[in-house]
């Protein structure tokens, strides 16, 4: 991959296995809007962006080198080989023809807060009903960064609201989760931080102590907003998935058992 910087404009040549459309709308996260014009925009960290791909040429919109560098670089995983994860991936003869169809597909390397916080929301919910209730509370207590566009609130900035609060904006019996996390996080309780740089099974232990976090909310969170590359959700849809892995999983998933995940989760939901 080279770069070209070119004004307010960012231009990345030669980058291979990346699908806007299927990594931006797959699940994993919830405030990115595609355009007219098939670009995608969001807000990370604070930071509006819009995003294209034509061939292998992407084309950060409105930014600068420092926030491609800090920013860009690491939440789209660009210095990854996801061609040869791939590659590997695609050892498993159940894998390989999945990877192929829906090849691209990245994990985003979210912030940790807004991962933890959008799926305890997501739990019992669809896509639909979880991206209304984060854009909500995000237009209601965010930031607005770009018009329309709004930055996902500090835990300081939550850490006020009642559980009444949080269910005005739909969260429903989620509400009470939401309003001890924010607390525990503001007075640092809880050090996202910390968790991060524990082992896989310390940090899921510790997620699992959070009120109002289980299994599966706790794997989603370590995968996409604690770079826990071999956490492995299992859902309705994945647990359909497992009944092809009566062994449990292949030895070409260790260490990327969570990129699997994505392409096997986005193969059920639109197959099983």
């Amino acid at each position: 991959m080279t770069v070209d910087y070119k004004g307010s404009d960012i231009i990345l040549n030669d980058v291979k296995c990346l699908n806007l459309d299927l990594t931006l709308d797959c699940g994993q996260a919830f405030r990115w809007e595609k355009q007219k014009d098939g670009s995608w925009s969001g807000v990370v960290r604070g930071i509006f962006l819009n995003i294209s791909k034509k061939g292998d040429t992407v084309i950060l919109k409105n930014t600068t080198k420092e926030n491609f560098e800090s920013v860009w670089l690491d939440y789209f995983d660009f210095n990854k080989d996801y061609v040869g994860i791939c590659n590997r991936l695609k050892q498993d003869r159940l894998l390989a023809p999945t990877v192929d169809a829906y090849y691209g597909i990245r994990i985003l390397n979210q912030d940790s807060w807004e991962a933890l916080c959008s799926f305890v929301i997501s739990q019992q919910n669809n896509i639909k009903r979880i991206k209304g209730i984060i854009g909500r509370l995000c237009k209601a207590y965010g930031d607005e960064v770009c018009e329309g566009f709004y930055s996902f609130p500090s835990a300081q900035r939550l850490s006020s609201l009642t559980v009444e609060d949080f269910e005005a904006l739909g969260a429903g019996y989620r509400a009470k989760y939401l309003e001890r996390l924010s607390k525990d996080v503001a007075v640092g309780k809880i050090d996202l931080e910390k968790i991060k740089a524990l082992s896989l099974d310390d940090a899921r232990k510790e997620l699992l102590n959070i009120f109002g976090v289980g299994v599966k909310v706790a794997n989603c969170a370590l995968l996409f907003g604690f770079g826990f590359y071999d956490a492995f959700p299992v859902d309705v849809w994945m647990k359909r998935v497992m009944e092809y892995y009566p062994n449990g999983l292949p030895e070409c998933f260790d260490g990327i058992g969570g990129i699997a995940q994505q392409y096997l989760f986005h193969w059920a939901r639109n197959n099983l």
